[in-house]
């Protein structure tokens, strides 16, 4: 069944149900006033009845059948009509049931009776006193109510029944013309999707809710656009940064080639630049691979103390600083963070690197830790004002450190890693040491 034909079909259903409710209602209606108007003409025969002193007189009631009936169910008048005396009749007259109306039929003929008791000992005129108590049964031919309450009911049905196809044909003209907007829309996605565009957009239109879902969509077309594009970027970027290693190693490879024309010392110089090209494509694939790790991470963040953290990875580098004899200044503070433990320990070790990579031998480093921010700084070189802009971008690398070992995708993992805590990170002059201050904040408000 398709969304047209479900929105026609909803539209007729709620329409039908209207039109059935509203018919039954006016049958109901007209069905109360026609009984009730029988049913004054009986009550007020029933107080004709009635006369001085309590003697009934049944001739004072024109126009309405007057019958008694003993608790026997045996009728005690012999004018008039004698219907049928069920076992209500017996009950009104023993005192069983209360007075009521009922409708009964006999003989085809619908009839509309008013049931009351009189009690033993009641003055009849025309029979007497009676001997036990009797139902007093006033009845009135409603054969010509109830052929047009059936003659009303049989036209109201026929139009419940036009109502519904009326409503059925209004529902799928106005789904169709309701859904013109969603369609022309779905056309323009299944181009799309055919085409592989993702730079189309479509048309925004108004503010209702369809405006609504193609703002959404052209959000969603400009969420793939950049990833696509930025998948595209990091592929060129993979594939310059990983061809400089390769040639490297091919050459190496081909001067292996001739292994007997060289000399030891150039064996193993050889064989020393070799592994220093596979330890940095290592690196390389590594970072890239915590890139995309990164993207797409399912690590369960949970709560951390942050200065136990910087701590324990303080301790980790300072002994690898002491092969350049750089020494470490920890200052830390408690403070606790939510974030995703591996993710943060990537962010802050690839900031303790840089700082020994970049600070002098015998030089030093400053780490401190106070209101979930992290602070590294170095002795080094410093980052130049025209390079801060671009120090976190994927491959990047400032002209002080080309010559240097490294991928260029350290920062712009700690980058990645902050975005997703919702922290910031950004690289400044270190007053006290001369080189760069790099500066980690994370949210301030902890989670427990």
């Amino acid at each position: 069944m398709t969304f047209r034909t479900r929105v026609a079909a909803a539209a007729a259903v709620v329409v039908a149900i209207a039109v059935i409710l509203a018919c039954g209602v006016a049958y109901k209606g007209a069905r109360d006033a026609l009984l009730g108007s029988a049913d004054s003409t009986l009550t007020f025969a029933h107080s004709q009845i009635y006369g001085p002193q309590g003697v009934v007189d049944l001739d004072s009631a024109p126009g309405v059948s007057v019958q008694l009936v003993d608790p026997s169910g045996a009728s005690i008048t012999e004018d008039g009509p004698q219907l049928p005396a069920d076992q209500t009749v017996k009950d009104v007259a023993s005192g069983k049931a209360p007075a009521q109306f009922r409708t009964v039929t006999d003989g085809g003929a619908t009839v509309r009776e008013y049931l009351s008791q009189l009690p033993a000992g009641t003055v009849v005129q025309e029979i007497g006193v009676l001997a036990t108590p009797a139902a007093l049964v006033l009845s009135e031919d409603i054969q010509g109510i109830q052929n047009e309450l059936e003659s009303l009911g049989f036209k109201l049905a026929l139009l419940a029944l036009f109502g519904v196809l009326i409503a059925g044909l209004f529902g799928w003209l106005a789904a169709r013309a309701a859904l013109v907007p969603l369609e022309e829309m779905t056309r323009d996605i299944e181009e799309i999707a055919a085409s592989l565009d993702v730079s189309v957009r479509v048309t925004e239109g108004s503010d209702d809710e369809l405006g609504r879902l193609r703002r959404a969509f052209n959000e969603l077309l400009e969420e793939v656009e950049l990833s696509q594009d930025s998948q595209r970027q990091l592929i060129l970027d993979a594939s310059h940064e990983l061809r400089t290693p390769l040639t490297s190693l091919r050459a190496n490879a081909q001067v292996l080639g001739r292994l007997d024309e060289l000399e030891t010392g150039d064996v193993t110089q050889l064989s020393d630049d070799m592994v220093t090209q596979v330890d940095e494509l290592t690196r390389l694939v590594g970072d890239l691979t915590e890139l995309t790790r990164g993207e797409h991470s399912v690590e369960e963040a949970t709560s951390i103390e942050l200065d136990d953290l910087v701590g324990d990875l303080s301790e980790v580098f300072a002994v690898h600083a002491r092969t350049k004899q750089i020494t470490f200044d920890v200052s830390l503070e408690p403070c606790r963070v939510f974030g995703k433990r591996d993710r943060l320990v990537r962010a802050i070790g690839n900031l303790l690197d840089n700082a020994i990579k970049f600070s002098p031998p015998g030089g030093s480093v400053l780490v401190s830790c106070a209101d979930c921010t992290v602070t590294v700084e170095d002795s080094g070189p410093g980052v130049a004002e025209s390079d801060r802009t671009h120090v976190f971008d994927r491959f990047y690398r400032s002209p002080k450190a080309r010559g240097l070992p490294g991928s260029g995708l350290g920062l712009a993992i700690v980058a990645q890693v902050v975005a997703e805590a919702g922290g910031t990170i950004r690289v400044e002059r270190s007053g006290a040491l001369g080189g760069a201050k790099m500066v980690l904040s994370l949210p301030v408000t902890a989670r427990t």
